[in-house]
């Protein structure tokens, strides 16, 4: 039988190091806990092959550095992402773990043993490590900040200072599931027309490279005169065929440039402003802003956060630097001694209603509550909006994409009823 070495704390808080034979970690963790030791880490004895004689010749504790067999941490830039889908259903788990009277690390260790893959389990096995050493969640959660953004690790220590974590995880999840939804919302309305475009460029590309350059080498030979669109799809044509290289630069230079504006602070400013008047799109991003600006706010306010601690959060999770600019304004007035819905009416940024209905919140004492409405008036705006986009978008795509196949084929069929007749 295998031999497991690890490292427990009893119910005193003590350290304990030690051997146990199992079959299994989990059969390890389960002996173990029969003995009311909470296992923080545990592995397999390197050279152990199921004999007596490893666990004698091994000295008990004789070191997790020599004898097991640890996993190689990644730098943070390497490791995996957590999905927000699946991080809200993480939270959501734990959340529960702690309602049914769990102790914290008797949580977390419910959560290693149920980790779905090997990120989510290497982080909860770090934070199980920084418990059991005394260290706060919050700030073992911020050890991870690829994982866990500034506005769960302050939501967390919110929780802790007023003993209710389990309630803040449980809002923590329902967050980070709506803004999930809102997200895929967006991104499965703009699926079919990007696809359908994505579909027609090809189309026209093949016909441009392959079919074109053919039916145009029979008509150069006739020395006719031809038709201005025979002429210019032949042009067009011959470019395609011998710069395509060039056309492809042009597009990662023009990408590269993008990269490159954005990473600048008044770059990003610009391109924000403009993503908020587009034409059709910019509608859609303004709601799904002001919503997530709602959300945010109100799910902060009502884990215990104060409010001016609460916009900082927002102005760096509304991923927007307009918006970003516009709540750092709202702040630095706040502590002149404003209200909030002041600032929000000035802005010019924020619909005129959202600064009516936070001044009548403030003014009840129901901000937290008024905030969850304009949310969910916001998030079935931008359903409509989705809605009323792709129905337009939809048609205007493939009308522009049968526009020029058509050109296409009278600039060919022109000269050929020409030579026809003749």
């Amino acid at each position: 039988m295998p031999i497991y070495q690890y490292v427990a704390l009893s119910e005193a808080g003590k350290q304990k190091r030690g051997m146990i034979d199992a079959n299994s970690p989990r059969e390890a963790r389960d002996k173990l806990r029969l003995e009311r030791l909470y296992v923080t880490d545990i592995g397999l004895l390197d050279g152990d092959k199921g004999g007596a004689a490893a666990a004698k010749s091994a000295p008990a504790g004789a070191g997790l550095g020599k004898g097991l067999k640890r996993e190689i941490k990644l730098p943070a830039f390497l490791q995996k992402r957590i999905g927000v889908r699946e991080l809200a259903m993480l939270t959501r788990q734990f959340a529960t773990l702690l309602k049914s009277g769990l102790p914290l690390s008797e949580a977390l260790n419910a959560m290693v043993e149920q980790a779905g893959d090997a990120t989510s389990e290497r982080i909860f096995r770090d934070l199980r490590e920084k418990i059991a050493s005394g260290s706060p969640l919050a700030e073992a959660l911020a050890k991870h900040p690829r994982q866990f953004s500034d506005l769960y690790v302050n939501m967390v220590r919110a929780g802790e200072a007023s003993g209710n974590l389990d309630i803040v995880l449980v809002r923590l999840s329902d967050y980070l599931q709506r803004q999930a939804s809102l997200r895929g919302k967006v991104s499965s309305a703009l699926t079919y027309p990007v696809i359908l475009s994505f579909l027609g460029t090809a189309v026209v590309i093949f016909l441009m490279s392959y079919v074109v350059p053919k039916i145009t080498d029979v008509l150069k030979q006739q020395a006719k005169v031809l038709p201005a669109p025979t002429v210019f799809l032949m042009s067009a044509s011959d470019f395609f065929k011998g710069y395509w290289w060039l056309v492809l630069l042009a597009i990662a230079a023009v990408y590269a440039l993008y990269r490159v504006v954005v990473r600048t602070k008044r770059g990003r400013f610009v391109v924000d402003s403009y993503k908020l008047r587009m034409p059709l799109f910019g509608p859609v991003l303004k709601k799904q802003a002001v919503a997530r600006f709602a959300n945010t706010l109100a799910t902060l306010l009502k884990s215990g956060l104060p409010a001016l601690d609460s916009l900082k959060i927002v102005a760096q999770v509304v991923n927007n630097a307009l918006l970003t600019k516009v709540i750092e304004e709202i702040h630095a007035r706040i502590l002149e001694g404003t209200d909030i819905a002041t600032p929000v009416k000035r802005s010019r940024v924020f619909p005129p209603g959202i600064g009516y209905m936070i001044a009548i919140g403030e003014q009840s004492g129901q901000l937290e509550d008024v905030l969850e409405r304009v949310t969910e008036a916001y998030e079935e705006e931008v359903n409509l909006t989705i809605q009323r986009m792709t129905t337009i978008m939809e048609p205007l795509i493939l009308v522009v994409m049968a526009s020029v196949v058509l050109l296409i084929i009278l600039a060919v069929l022109l000269p050929l009823i020409e030579l026809q007749n003749i």
